[in-house]
């Protein structure tokens, strides 16, 4: 019924809380399913993430930038919210509210997302429980999760840009 990248979205959101993987999951499933739709619900759950991870590391203008942008993608979407099983009216009031804390610049904490669909809860236990990991953890992530930005292997990315440039400039030509 929900995608499996949505699952494994949800499980590292509310389990390990690793926003970082939560914004890689979501952007090649994005990029698969809906590419180049910049209003897509996915790019708006993946600036969540987003938003999630830079207040966690004390970012507070680029959570509160990201964060931002996702509360209007998620006024404005035009979304089934059945199909996401989450409370369209609760996750805009925590939005809200996290936005208030991350310009009052308050230390993060976690973000629950208001799950309404019992079936969806019970695949992402599934899920968390298959990987080895606890749905809703109270751990405190460790640093390689909370500063992953800084280890992670960019060279997929830096060929991408590349090839980007090389495209754009043989246009030009």
């Amino acid at each position: 019924m929900y995608p499996h990248e949505y699952i494994e979205y949800l499980g590292h959101f509310h389990g390990d809380q690793d926003f970082f993987e939560c914004h890689e999951i979501l952007e090649e499933y994005w990029k698969e399913v809906d590419p180049g739709n910049k209003d897509s619900i996915w790019v708006a759950f993946i600036l969540l993430a987003v938003s999630c991870y830079h207040h966690r590391r004390g970012n507070f203008r680029g959570a509160d930038k990201t964060l931002e942008k996702a509360t209007s993608m998620f006024h404005r979407g035009d979304w089934n919210w059945h199909d996401f099983g989450l409370d369209k009216a609760l996750l805009l009031e925590r939005m809200d509210q996290r936005q208030l804390d991350i310009r009052n610049q308050l230390a993060y904490i976690p973000f629950i997302l208001p799950i309404n669909a019992k079936s969806l809860e019970l695949e992402c236990v599934k899920w968390c429980q298959s990987v080895g990991m606890e749905w809703q953890s109270s751990h405190i992530p460790l640093d390689d999760i909370i500063h992953r930005h800084l280890t992670r292997d960019r060279t997929e990315v830096i060929n991408e840009r590349t090839a980007a440039i090389e495209e754009r400039k043989n246009r030009i030509d």
